[in-house]
């Protein structure tokens, strides 16, 4: 998988248009995946949705995503978290586990399908 971070733009691009496209949020591990997974318009189908605290990760990843997170736009992020919630197996995602697209404070889509939200709670 590639780095945990990823330019927030580049992940809001992912995200509205794998949620036009209506993938589903996670493929069974019995099943096999393409190698290059692709929704029909070019965008990466979400296979499976992991999400991931900030305090959670490494202190070197950390440091990554506070770089990254730091250099970012508000309009980036608000593209980001508009995307989150345009995207419905996503936003079910993150509700499963009680958080709102409000947390997310970065973005990561591997190659195999893998979409990575890194949260950051409030206080």
């Amino acid at each position: 998988m590639r780095t945990l971070t990823i330019l927030a733009a580049s992940a809001a691009v992912a995200f509205a248009t794998a949620a036009s496209a209506q993938t589903p949020a996670q493929t069974p591990p019995s099943q096999t995946a393409p190698a290059n997974p692709q929704a029909p318009g070019g965008a990466p189908t979400i296979n499976t949705i992991s999400i991931v605290d900030i305090k959670e990760l490494p202190e070197a990843a950390q440091a990554q995503v506070n770089d990254v997170v730091a250099k970012r736009s508000d309009a980036d992020l608000k593209k980001l978290r508009s995307s989150i919630d345009a995207a419905p197996q996503v936003k079910s995602a993150l509700e499963a586990k009680g958080l709102t697209s409000e947390q997310v404070i970065a973005a990561s889509m591997g190659n195999n399908g893998a979409l990575t939200l890194i949260t950051k709670k409030p206080g």
